[in-house]
């Protein structure tokens, strides 16, 4: 149930009879205080000047045309000409009920689109590092809403595995294995890669070898593809490693590196200069863009290929578009990619668009996000100053949350303890990040994500067993909740409403790629749960009826509570 959709068609209904344009926003939205009601319309004051009449006089109007009749108990106008919505509670314990009783949460199906995801992006040959984790989670949340919602997801893991530092590894590679007499395991790819690059700078032959070898995997040489392959399948398996320790969706078969698009380069290079959209410049191929200015004032040149006939990020950038809607038809493209390569995506889409590689129907999304930082204010590192692997993050926060969590329950066994400090410690390096506006940078701050109080994993996966506790005293399961929903308390009526508000929560963070809005909503919501909890008696209600309807608000908090936590890739635990 998306009750601010439905809000917003009936008041549009009612200002179109009321002389205004079909397509006028009414701007419903949440309302902050109780005393303003549920929902505001703020649109009455831009539509009232373009049809020349005072604010008020026209909300006068639209509230004598407005279809609410059992939606809302009460509408009124407040100040210049704002619109209070305030819901009628037997309509909302209907919608409860409904809610409750349907297995996709009363979520209407929208039309299908195939939406690309394009997010992680690890490099080939390296470890994934703390800098890996933003693109990573929040982009999965993405894909697990928007499927949720019912659209085509496609996971496009955009995977450097092309360009010259290949001939040094397919070198080196070669050179460990005749060593070893073995296939080697690359078990520190970062100690390889160094290693590599050591005797790339010191050994001139071996120099030359690797030089060739990036001729020959780029002419398609059947040894070095075997090789390269053989590096890009150890980088897979490591990775996938740490996806399945994070429980993010990606797999091998997500893996669309910058190779797959080489082959389209060349064609695309003479296709730019045929419609006259690129130009020679001192030996390389450039585009100008009007549209960005170099220091003079003057359009900016991109150049899509080196003097020495090599491609740049810009040229795959656009051939990745290109092909994003060509083969895979896309109808909306997101790209979780830091807010540093923002200019960079900008210059490649605009050609993109030039071109006519992709239409100005199919949007192409850069949901940039900031950094991580610790809590010196600097780019989150180790003490020596190096980056931080991300599999060691993720062994730390289950080291500290096996401490917290012993301590706590001293008579857990092992296993047990083991098996909760995953679901905890790795929900809390996720959740820390989520839960703050992707825009911005975050301090990573150990004692405040793995806290019991405040908005964090701990706290809302504490806030799910509180409920399933409801359910566990009283010895039943869901399927013996089966009376209606009856609203007769303020508190049972607020925790009812914000429950109905899940969908507007959902269609938001799809709309936005914004995670930390399903947070907000979902520590909001266990607020409110705790608050109906201690006020509103569930298992020694007198009434039946009473005790059944609360058992339903319960019911259909614990399963909004799970789905939103899912939305964001958040385990749930039945006891903690």
């Amino acid at each position: 149930m998306n009750i601010q959709a439905l809000l917003a068609e009936k008041i549009r209904q009612a200002m179109a009879v009321c002389g205004a344009p079909a397509n006028c926003e009414p701007m419903v939205r949440q309302s902050a205080k109780a005393q303003f009601g549920d929902y505001q319309a703020n649109g009455i004051m831009a539509v009232a000047k373009t049809l020349g009449l005072p604010p008020r006089t026209l909300a006068e109007k639209v509230i004598q045309q407005i279809d609410l009749k059992e939606i809302a108990s009460k509408v009124e106008i407040a100040g210049p000409g704002f619109i209070n919505i305030f819901l009628d509670r037997q309509w909302l314990a209907q919608q409860v009920d409904i809610t409750t009783a349907d297995p996709h949460l009363g979520i209407a199906q929208v039309t299908p689109q195939t939406i690309v995801i394009d997010y992680s992006a690890p490099n080939v040959a390296k470890e994934m590092h703390v800098g890996h984790l933003r693109s990573t989670i929040i982009g999965d949340a993405a894909v697990r809403t928007l499927e949720f919602l019912g659209h085509k997801v496609i996971r496009a893991n955009h995977v450097g595995d092309w360009g010259t530092q290949f001939g040094m590894l397919i070198a080196f590679l070669e050179r460990q294995q005749s060593e070893h007499d073995e296939n080697i395991a690359l078990a520190d790819l970062e100690a390889f890669y160094r290693e590599a690059k050591k005797v790339y700078d010191q050994d001139e032959d071996f120099a030359e070898r690797a030089r060739s070898y990036v001729v020959k995997l780029q002419r398609g040489d059947a040894y070095c593809r075997i090789m390269w392959k053989k590096l890009i399948d150890i980088t897979m398996m490591q990775n996938q490693i740490v996806y399945d320790r994070l429980n993010v969706t990606l797999t091998r078969t997500d893996v669309m590196g910058e190779s797959l698009y080489n082959d389209m380069l060349p064609g695309i290079v003479a296709d730019l200069k045929a419609k006259g959209l690129a130009v020679e410049s001192e030996g390389a191929i450039v585009v100008f863009l009007d549209e960005f200015k170099n220091k003079e004032g003057e359009p900016m040149g991109v150049i899509i290929q080196k003097k020495d006939g090599g491609y740049l990020y810009t040229t795959t950038d656009i051939a990745c578009a290109k092909y994003r809607y060509e083969q895979l038809h896309a109808d909306r493209v997101l790209y979780y990619i830091d807010s540093r390569q923002h200019q960079h995506l900008m210059q490649a889409w605009a050609i993109v668009r030039k071109a006519g590689y992709v239409p100005e129907s199919v949007p192409l999304e850069h949901h940039m996000f900031g950094m991580m930082l610790g809590k010196d204010g600097r780019p989150f590192k180790t003490r020596a100053g190096g980056t931080i692997k991300l599999s060691d993050l993720l062994d730390e926060a289950v080291e500290r949350a096996t401490t917290l969590i012993a301590g706590k329950n001293p008579q857990m066994s092992a296993s047990e303890i083991a098996a909760l400090a995953n679901t905890v410690g790795i929900g809390a390096v996720k959740y820390a990040d989520l839960s703050k506006s992707r825009t911005t940078d975050y301090i990573f701050d150990w004692d405040n994500m793995l806290a019991f109080e405040g908005n964090t994993a701990p706290y809302m996966q504490y806030a799910y067993t509180r409920v399933l506790s409801v359910f566990r005293k009283a010895g039943i399961d869901e399927s013996a909740v089966t009376g209606k929903v009856i609203l007769t308390e303020d508190r049972e009526a607020a925790l009812a409403a914000r429950l109905l508000q899940f969908e507007e929560t959902l269609t938001q963070v799809a709309r936005d790629g914004t995670p930390h809005v399903m947070c907000a909503y979902l520590y909001d919501l266990a607020g409110l749960f705790s608050v109906f909890y201690e006020h509103c008696p569930i298992l020694t209600a007198e009434d039946e009826a009473i005790r059944q309807s609360r058992l339903k608000l319960s019911l259909l908090t614990a399963k909004t509570l799970k789905q939103g936590l899912d939305t964001l890739g958040i385990e749930t635990v039945e006891y903690m």
